[in-house]
């Protein structure tokens, strides 16, 4: 496997791989990695269909980008995605995969032209005063000691931030920065985050900084992600042959070292409360999707909290069947799941989707994003984040295109919201939001956007129906690591296994997109089947001079050089330099950046 830029190989198609035909493959879980891993094993590997096996244990394809309605209960939705244009391995996979809603096209010409036509922006990145605009002003507010720590950072190697945390870094005066407001909101990050892991989103983003304050750096699908990504991946994948086996509970996969290699000899399930087991040989490939972001998930409705009764740090199905494996390890090569599972306090998070019809809870809702929810196209334009909640359940919210959902009721607006912290009572309901019902979740949210105190309850329980999701290891990828902590894609002297998904390792990419998890299934079977064509590499803007001077030109808020305060011996070593790159290139481009005029 190899990385390549380019349309050379981007638009070429590779020879059949040697001895496909004689193999087959098993691949654990049915998230986008399973599933991408499926893509490429029918697209360029030319295996045949009835040769794959997708082993699911739920009764839905999809893992985390889930997306569905409890005829009962209402409409779930645990989280989003936010789309980039150098989601390289992605827009591989969709440019070839059909859309089920336009005859023709596919999936990415779909995506394409709906973001085209209706380009994504906010008008309101965040509020204050129960709903009036805080005016961010897409501003990031940075002062000089916290703008040249995220410099170094940038530039820091990750061997040197391993174990260290954001706070480590970073110092006291970035945290009441909007960078940081709108970085933590947009990313779920937290100050005891992965210090190695915010360094890659800087430098994966950088091309997006200008984009960072009003998200229009940002593009997204039509309805939900279950819906839009993989439904038309499922019916691909169908019409190749490939069939998804339902109910199949991997417990762990045996794996035999003989001398230098590593094999994969047998798979444990359990199937209708019976273990069973499949024999593999050296021709039986395994895909191996470890840990899940989403493991142990607990639902609550419009009148039940969650129940989080049999929560235990470092127990749930996926960190299961990881530790089984990375038990057969002799020197660590299967990772380390519990660098990220054994603290729920420091990885939780809380969703809710509260659906609603109501012209009142409506007329907020516009008077915060200037736009009708109602008319099918961009609304907030991504989160908007209540500043007044920052100390207590530090609560944002956005609504998408509606429907969100095709069988959505044309009236019904769905908006989906989250907390950071769900072990802090709220500002208007005074218990942590973990403890809450959907509707004292939805009262917290309408005191919020600005609805009158005398209407909030009512309204909350009559107007809006709100179902909620407590996610327990939902930020488990952003806690400190080290660089073995997660096993490589296909770890050495591996003959017919890889591990998949965002608790795989590949280099330069970010974990908490689709990206990522696409890209290790991408690489999986570009390794295992050795398929030769190259492997799109992770956009490299931060090789870019012109993205880093356009970057360094809106990270202190659109000033030249010549407009920020410096000292005397700053301002001498700047006047060497101008006149250094005087007549330049460089010239040129520090004025085509805007720091210089």
């Amino acid at each position: 496997m190899y990385y390549s830029a380019g349309t050379y190989e981007a638009f070429a198609h590779p020879e059949k791989p040697q001895g496909v035909d004689n193999k087959s493959a098993y691949i654990i879980g049915t998230g986008l990695a399973g599933l991408t891993a499926a893509f490429y094993l029918v697209r360029d590997g030319q295996m045949k269909g009835e040769h794959i096996h997708l082993l699911e244990k739920l009764e839905l394809a999809g893992g985390s980008c889930d997306g569905r309605k409890d005829i009962t209960k209402g409409f779930y939705m645990r989280g989003g995605r936010e789309m980039d244009n150098h989601f390289e391995v992605m827009w591989d996979v969709f440019r070839d995969v059909p859309s089920i809603e336009t005859e023709g096209v596919s999936v990415l010409d779909e995506y394409y032209w709906l973001n085209k036509h209706d380009p994504n922006y906010s008008l309101c990145r965040a509020s204050v005063n129960r709903g009036e605009d805080a005016h961010t002003d897409k501003q990031f507010k940075l002062d000089k000691e916290s703008a040249m720590a995220l410099s170094q950072l940038f530039i820091t190697p990750e061997k040197d931030l391993e174990g260290k945390k954001i706070s480590d870094v970073l110092p006291d005066s970035f945290w009441e920065t909007n960078f940081w407001l709108y970085w933590q909101t947009m990313f779920a990050f937290q100050r005891w985050s992965s210090a190695l892991e915010m360094k890659r989103y800087l430098c994966r983003y950088v091309h997006h900084i200008d984009g960072l304050p009003d998200f229009s750096a940002l593009r997204f699908t039509k309805y939900n992600q279950f819906e839009s990504m993989i439904m038309p991946l499922v019916k691909y994948l169908s019409d190749h042959g490939v069939k998804i086996e339902y109910g199949i509970d991997v417990k762990n996969v045996i794996i035999e070292t003989v001398g230098d290699k590593k094999v994969a000899s047998q798979i444990i399930y359990v199937k209708d409360n019976e273990e069973k087991s499949i024999p593999l040989t050296e021709n039986d490939l395994v895909f191996i999707t470890n840990g899940c972001c989403t493991d142990s998930s607990c639902y609550g409705d419009q009148n039940n909290a969650p129940d989080l009764n049999n929560l235990k740090n470092g127990v749930g199905e996926s960190w299961d069947m990881w530790k089984a494996i990375a038990a057969q390890a002799e020197n660590g090569e299967f990772g380390n799941p519990d660098a990220f599972c054994n603290d729920i306090e420091a990885t939780n998070w809380m969703s809710a989707t509260v659906e609603t019809s109501d012209e009142e809870v409506i007329r907020h809702i516009m008077d915060i994003c200037k736009r009708d929810p109602r008319s099918g196209k961009v609304t907030t334009g991504g989160i908007v984040t209540v500043k007044d909640s920052v100390d207590d359940w530090y609560l944002s919210w956005t609504i998408n295109r509606q429907p969100q959902f095709k069988s959505q009721d044309k009236d019904k607006v769905l908006v989906w919201l989250y907390a950071l912290h769900t072990d802090r009572p709220g500002t208007y309901v005074n218990k942590p939001m973990r403890e809450c019902t959907g509707e004292e979740v939805c009262r917290e949210w309408l005191y919020h956007i600005g609805v009158h105190s005398g209407e909030i309850e009512k309204l909350a329980a009559e107007a809006c129906n709100t179902t909620t999701c407590f996610m327990p290891y939902i930020n488990a990828f952003f806690q400190p690591r080290k660089n073995e902590d997660r096993p490589h894609v296909v770890p050495e002297g591996a003959v017919n296994f890889a591990f998949l998904g965002q608790f795989a390792e590949t280099p330069r990419d970010t974990i908490f997109t689709t990206e990522y998890s696409m890209r290790t299934g991408m690489e999986a079977v570009y390794t295992l089947l050795n398929v030769d064509r190259g492997v799109p590499e992770v956009w490299g803007s931060k090789y870019d001079v012109r993205q880093l001077l356009r970057a360094a030109y809106y990270a202190i808020d659109k000033k030249s050089v010549n407009e920020i305060k410096m000292s005397l011996k700053e301002k001498a070593m700047l006047a060497v330099v101008m006149n250094k790159v005087k007549g330049t290139d460089l010239e040129i481009l520090l004025k085509d950046s805007g720091l210089i005029k």
